[in-house]
């Protein structure tokens, strides 16, 4: 597995350390300026189906998925209909990123997004790897004002070593 696609994996988890324990009510309640914790799953999952599952075959992503997109408004999604999104979306990424190599890493294969930038499938993945990690950031901050016991320290790195595990 490329090891972009390995880092992917471990900021997913990551990302998943960080949702450990949040109800469904916390994670639906806003503090502004921020989204809610949900909205930022779904948000997740719409960039990687972006990026990864429609992007790769020309198309835009569904309308569920397009309904956390940058442009979107804010909501307040069910925590549990968030994370079918995210998975749903993280495992058909999966197709095409366990199947990546370094040269198809430098291939333009993602569609133009609707801002007509294009860009290789390497550094999509960096930029969907980068945005992941601002989010976690995000959630962390939310879990706090919330009163949520410390969160989690992050990264542990679970036996991630460069070059693979």
């Amino acid at each position: 597995m490329h090891q972009l696609v390995e880092l992917q994996h471990l900021t997913r988890s990551e990302f998943l350390r960080g949702l450990e324990g949040v109800s469904d009510e916390a994670a639906r309640r806003r503090v502004e300026p921020m989204n809610c914790i949900s909205w930022m799953v779904a948000h997740l999952a719409h960039q990687e189906r972006a990026f990864f599952v429609a992007g790769a075959r020309g198309e835009r992503a569904e309308p569920r998925f397009r309904a956390f997109g940058n442009a979107s408004d804010s909501s307040q999604p069910p925590l549990e209909e968030a994370m079918a999104l995210w998975r749903e979306a993280s495992e058909d990424a999966d197709a095409l990123l366990h199947a990546a190599t370094e040269e198809s890493m430098r291939e333009v294969v993602i569609a133009p997004d609707p801002r007509g930038n294009s860009a290789e499938l390497g550094t999509r993945l960096v930029r969907n790897i980068f945005h992941y990690w601002v989010h976690i950031g995000e959630i962390s901050a939310i879990r706090q004002v919330l009163g949520h016991p410390s969160p989690p320290e992050f990264v542990t790195l679970h036996g991630w070593t460069y070059g693979g595990s």
